[in-house]
């Protein structure tokens, strides 16, 4: 499988907010009188990187406001998850945004991780959606379009493991375009039962597959929407988001999803079989526009971390050098962190991004 990538604003040499330690020299001996050997420092937490502090505070300040009848509908501020499978370790989370914390405003971003099947035969799914941002159930959009999703691969995820086994990249790339417009298809259909605009009730989702089976590497990303795809290998990061120009194809019909046309070739309505009634207007406006399908599945290397994030992690990854620094040097040739390590880590905050963070990396081993 063919994959391709260019590099964001690489890791300068060392990184001067890791860690350090000086040791001091000690005289020889046991002896009455000496000093034993200094112990090296542990590393401290780092609380931000860049130009200069954030303007928020970095802990939580408000909750959103409850509704007693709807509590169900609150989202917690954070979201921590991680497992290990075959020849790689998982850990996600979703972190609610400073700007978000301070204004007492929920988590845009959700997160949803699952495993399908038993075995080495099993499915790991990482889905994550931002919603709509300055929109009132932009959480709810979020939380959907991972459910949907998640509904959807499970229910063909012994297919998808045989494709991702076989690589079969063509018929991937086909069924998961597929069963992403079936699932942000659903989020309109939602929008339409609230009486709201398409484009305020929609999320961008981005996912990986992730097999359980030891003797295959092959890793699988697609979704639409913002966000980033980088690969640490060998101590560099790599920026492997699939290009616009590579997305272009339209999706076949596959994993059990509805023909788009009637025999008779009536366009029908995404679900449902409704014939399309004709347009009164000539020419007939042109639909809203849509992001584009992104897809690249990829063969890991002992060694690599894959990390999906969304929009608020990856836009500081490419804009701020020194964040790109850091995870370098906390991420590198020491094997994947524990799961509060790696909250501590995708945390780390830089001046000027204020977006909810949800991310995902996979350690290889």
């Amino acid at each position: 499988m063919a994959e391709s990538g260019g590099r964001p604003a690489g890791p300068g040499p060392g990184d001067p907010y890791g860690p350090s330690a000086t040791l001091v020299d000690a005289p020889q001996g046991t002896g009455r009188g000496s000093d034993p050997p200094a112990v090296p420092e542990a590393p401290g937490p780092v609380g931000h990187v860049g130009s200069g502090p954030p303007t928020y505070d970095a802990e939580p300040t408000a909750l959103p406001a409850a509704d007693p009848d709807a509590l169900d509908d609150l989202v917690p501020d954070t979201v921590l998850d991680g497992a290990s499978y075959g020849t790689c370790v998982l850990r996600a989370a979703s972190v609610r945004g400073d700007s978000a914390r301070y204004r007492g405003e929920p988590r845009r971003d959700a997160l949803l991780t699952a495993r399908f099947g038993t075995g080495d035969g099993a499915l790991l799914l990482v889905a994550m959606a931002t919603g709509a941002r300055a929109t009132p159930g932009a959480h709810r959009a979020a939380a959907e379009a991972c459910r949907w999703i998640g509904r959807a691969v499970g229910r063909s995820h012994a297919r998808l493991a045989e494709d991702i086994r076989a690589a079969r990249r063509g018929d991937l790339k086909s069924g998961l375009h597929r069963l992403t417009d079936r699932s942000l298809g659903r989020l309109r259909a939602s929008a339409a039962e609230q009486g709201v605009e398409p484009e305020e009730y929609t999320a961008g989702l981005r996912c990986l597959l992730l097999p359980a089976d030891p003797e295959c590497r092959t890793r699988v990303f697609f979704g639409v929407g913002a966000g980033g795809l980088f690969r640490l290998r060998d101590g560099e990061w790599q920026d492997i988001e699939p290009r616009v120009a590579d997305t272009a194809g339209e999706p076949v019909v596959g994993f059990g999803s509805l023909p788009h046309e009637s025999p008779a070739g009536d366009r029908l309505t995404m679900d449902l079989g409704i014939t399309t009634p004709p347009s009164p207007y000539e020419p007939a406006p042109e639909p809203p526009a849509r992001d584009p399908f992104r897809f690249r599945a990829s063969v890991a290397r002992p060694g690599d971390t894959l990390l999906l994030c969304t929009g608020g992690l990856a836009d500081p990854l490419r804009g701020e050098p020194r964040l790109v620094e850091h995870l370098s040097s906390r991420w590198s040739g020491g094997g994947a962190p524990g799961l509060a390590a790696f909250l501590a880590d995708t945390q780390v905050r830089v001046k000027g991004y204020a977006d909810d963070r949800t991310a995902a990396a996979v350690w290889e081993a």
